[in-house]
């Protein structure tokens, strides 16, 4: 603290004291030489000059007063402010160990570990992000999953001739009902629309070393289903390269079996490709599936059951059954030429059915019927807005079915071209008749007019949609731009006989599906799709009534029920 020196009432005595001292000597020492007159004012001047001086001095002396005053307040000021530093210093100390027992408590009850982040993940395509929340060290993390195909198809129908003799029909060849079959009208196909696909889930990592996926499917072939369970299924990665998954999938079955159905270069699947995956593998597949690749090559082995249903319940779509299905399934897959802007792949499939679901149960006479175990074959045209079954074996009674397929496709820049065959067979219970087979194969090329990519997918040996570098919209982008083509041949006839004939006992006449089909797919971005397909199909196919315009049918002994048409489709896609 700063003081000012100033002098103290002692002082001023002392220099009042000398000055009155002096002014006595002066004026005594010339006392003798004034007259008396004189000696008055000059006492009365000194008498002035005291009365000053004591004046002054009192001002000094409350002067002075004052200052000690206000010392004294500063010292008391100074005094409280290290009372109230002293109290502040141990409120510190208070809340310190206090925010130290919290941060303890804390930590005994939570997990230890980073704290999760709101993060964009990239996904399998490069080009396109996954949004979610994630563990700071990616070993957690959860993903939306969507995928919303919407339709809408336009047919032209070619019919034979008057209404009395169209004999254009649906359903099995085998196993008649009124449930699945036209039985008194000729089969129109329907124009409209329909939601092919609406799937919504998550998906992502746990633990590091597992992979899970849970999603829910809303539409359907023809029309929206009411809801099901589509995907659920969990994967360890742990054991590399081999990859182990349990739930309900779609194991690993051919080339155009992509991993996410919003890659197909067309609507839907060629026919073949659909019945192979039908057999024992497919959508909704309860599965086990045991894999292992690497960038070239690609092997995989699965032990499958039955698909999951909507309700158990044959009024609601699935009934249980007595016992379910058993199958095996197959791939491998390798990339043996390649460059850097092309490739040619090679693989071959195959699905054993050891066990066909038993769909009657024990016989109450003790017999059990050709019927009791069956598989069948069936497929509509490569479009879904009408689910119509135009090739149907209908049931075909079988104690083994299997299938066998080779795989070829050849791609260089932004053109590929790849092919499939399927050999289909089935080992009869029935006694004394021959056990049938059945043959498709399919030829598609697609051609990305802006320049990109179909993107070879080394996890399922197969071709994912290009990657969009230039999205539309973006800095004058316009997306990628898409040319496809294909023709498919599926031939489920077994000893069909000539027309106007009766089948013989053995006969299948399940029908014979040909279909040409173009498209132009508009990827405005890695997230949406604008997909225009045309289509000219034929389906030729006997009847395979057993009686003359009286039976289930109603139609001539060995008549034409196929039909020509043709199609314009098209589909608005949305998936991440």
């Amino acid at each position: 603290m700063h003081t000012t020196n100033r002098p103290t009432s002692v002082g001023f005595r002392t220099i009042l004291t000398a000055g009155v001292s002096a002014v006595a000597i002066l004026c005594g020492s010339s006392a003798f030489a004034a007259r008396p007159s004189d000696a008055d004012a000059r006492i009365a001047r000194l008498e002035a000059a005291v009365a000053s001086l004591q004046a002054q001095v009192q001002a000094q002396e409350a002067l002075v007063q004052a200052q000690k005053a206000q010392v004294q307040a500063q010292t008391d000021a100074v005094a409280e402010n290290a009372a109230l530093k002293d109290e502040v210093n141990d409120l510190q100390a208070q809340l310190g160990d206090l925010k130290t027992s919290t941060v303890a408590q804390i930590k005994t009850l939570t997990p230890q570990g980073p704290a999760p982040t709101a993060v964009a993940t990239l996904g399998k395509d490069s080009s396109k992000q996954e949004v979610g929340i994630a563990s700071a060290d990616g070993k957690f993390s959860l993903n939306l999953y969507a995928l919303v195909q919407l339709d809408a198809a336009l047919y032209d129908q070619r019919a034979p001739g008057p209404l009395v003799s169209d004999f254009r029909r649906s359903g099995p060849a085998l196993g008649f009902s009124a449930a699945n079959a036209d039985l008194t009208h000729a089969r129109k196909l329907k124009s409209g629309a329909e939601f092919r696909r609406a799937r919504f889930g998550f998906q992502g990592n746990a633990f590091g070393d597992f992979q899970y996926r849970i999603v829910a499917d809303f539409g359907g072939p023809g029309v929206e289903n009411a809801g099901q369970l589509y995907e659920a299924w969990a994967q360890y990665n742990g054991f590399k390269p081999f990859k182990l998954r349990v739930g309900a999938f779609a194991p690993l079955e051919g080339l155009s079996d992509q991993d996410s159905t919003a890659a197909q270069p067309l609507l839907d699947r060629p026919a073949s490709s659909d019945i192979g995956r039908g057999l024992g593998a497919g959508d909704t597949r309860i599965a086990a599936q045991l894999s292992a690749g690497g960038d070239h090559w690609l092997a995989s082995a699965a032990i499958t059951g039955r698909t999951i249903g909507v309700a158990n319940s044959a009024a609601l779509g699935t009934a249980q059954t007595y016992g379910d299905q058993m199958a095996f399934v197959g791939r491998v897959a390798v990339t043996p030429f390649y460059g850097h802007d092309w490739r040619i792949h090679l693989g071959a499939h195959a699905t054993y059915v050891d066990r066909p679901a038993d769909t009657a149960g024990p016989a109450l006479t003790g017999a059990s019927p050709a019927t009791r175990t069956a598989v069948s074959f069936s497929d509509t045209p490569e479009l879904r807005v009408d689910a119509t079954k135009l090739i149907n074996t209908g049931n075909i009674d079988a104690k083994h079915a299997d299938n066998e397929g080779a795989e070829f496709a050849a791609q260089w820049r932004s053109f590929l071209f790849q092919s499939e065959y399927d050999h289909f067979h089935v080992q009869r219970l029935a006694v004394g008749v021959t056990n049938p087979h059945f043959e498709g194969y399919y030829f598609e090329g697609s051609w990305v007019v802006t320049g990109e990519a179909r993107k070879y997918n080394s996890g399922n040996a197969a071709f994912d949609a290009p990657a969009v570098t230039h999205p539309f919209g973006k800095g004058g982008g316009i997306g990628a731009v898409e040319l496809t083509v294909r023709y498919a041949d599926m031939d489920l006839n077994y000893h069909a006989g000539r027309q106007g004939t009766l089948a013989a006992l053995d006969a299948i006449r399940g029908g014979e599906s040909e279909i040409w089909t173009a498209g132009v797919n508009w990827y405005l971005n890695p997230y949406l799709r604008i997909a225009l397909e045309g289509q000219d199909g034929r389906i030729r196919r006997l009847s395979p009534d057993p009686v003359n315009l009286t039976g289930v049918y109603q139609t001539p002994l060995g008549a034409q029920i196929g039909s020509h048409f043709n199609a314009l489709a098209v589909r608005t896609q949305v998936g991440f």
